[in-house]
C-alpha cells in the first residue's frame, strides 16, 4: 500500500504559478498511475490531470490544458503538478491519488484507490 503526501500549495495572485508535489512512500511509485484532483468549497471533487506509470501518457481537464503540466520522477517517488497562469477559479484543495499501474490513466475519482490529504491553493484576483 502506498502513502501519499502533497506539498507546495499556497496563496498567489492571478497569473502566478505554483508547483505542487506528491511524495509517495510504502511502495515504489512506478507501480501506480497517478492523478491530481481538486475540490473547491461546496463543490464536488473534480479531475485535473493524470499520468501513467512511466510518464508517457498524460491527460488534462479542459479547464487546465495549456496551463498545468503533470510530471513524475519515479526515482524520487514523486509526482508534480506545475500550475501556471493561475486563475481565481483554480482555488481549491488539490489532492493526488494513485491507482495500480496496470489499470492505466484514470479520469474519475472513483478510479483511484489511494489518496493524500490535500494541499490548499488560493488565488487572488
Amino acid at each position: 500500500q502506498v502513502q501519499l503526501v502533497e506539498s507546495g500549495g499556497g496563496s498567489v495572485q492571478a497569473g502566478g504559478s505554483l508547483r505542487l508535489s506528491c511524495a509517495a512512500s510504502g511502495r515504489a511509485l512506478s507501480s501506480y498511475a497517478m492523478g491530481w484532483f481538486r475540490q473547491a468549497p461546496g463543490r464536488e471533487r473534480v479531475f485535473v490531470a493524470a499520468i501513467n506509470w512511466s510518464g508517457g501518457i498524460t491527460s488534462y481537464a479542459d479547464s487546465v490544458k495549456g496551463r498545468f503540466t503533470i510530471s513524475r520522477d519515479n526515482a524520487k517517488n514523486a509526482v508534480y503538478l506545475q500550475m501556471n497562469s493561475l486563475k481565481p477559479e483554480d482555488a481549491a484543495v488539490y489532492s493526488c491519488a494513485a491507482r495500480n499501474a496496470g489499470l492505466g490513466v484514470g479520469l474519475r475519482s472513483t478510479d483511484y484507490s489511494y489518496w493524500g490529504q490535500g494541499t490548499q491553493v488560493s488565488v487572488s484576483s
